[in-house]
């Protein structure tokens, strides 16, 4: 049994090169949003012209950014959805109800000084974690029954 994993959220740290990493071995495939912020900013504006107004700027980008994030969530049995610290992630928070609505397993990563404004998430999540470390140890058990050593 193999599993596609979506890795949503947080793009300003590595959690995800860790969650990775510590996959290694495991049949496990990964997909993400684009994480380099600028393209996912001007994506729309860079393939479909130029906007003056920043709310339309902003709008086309999230609309071409929401053709890969649905397809990596159509298509995965897991969805991790990273909270970071540093700015509040509203998309984040949607593609955590969009895994949810269609059902899919849903893990949370995020640290504790967001556990009340977090909570209705945390309710639809199958697994709430602090560690990428964590995460991969979820995936382990759920591929091979192992526990952590």
């Amino acid at each position: 049994m193999g599993l596609n994993v979506y890795l949503s959220g947080e793009i300003h740290t590595d959690w995800r090169e860790q969650i990775i990493e510590a996959c290694q071995g495991l049949d496990v495939s990964f997909s993400a949003p684009v994480t380099d912020h600028a393209a996912s900013d001007d994506c729309g504006v860079a393939i479909l012209g130029e906007e003056p107004n920043k709310y339309w700027h902003d709008h086309k980008g999230a609309m071409v950014n929401a053709i890969r994030t649905r397809k990596g969530i159509e298509d995965a049995d897991v969805v991790v959805v990273r909270f970071g610290e540093k700015y509040k992630q509203w998309n984040a928070a949607f593609d955590a109800g969009f895994a949810a609505a269609l059902g899919k397993s849903l893990i949370i990563l995020q640290q504790p000084e967001h556990d009340h404004a977090l909570k209705e998430v945390d309710a639809a999540a199958l697994a709430m974690c602090r560690t990428p470390g964590q995460v991969a140890e979820i995936l382990r058990y759920v591929l091979t029954g192992g526990l952590p050593a």
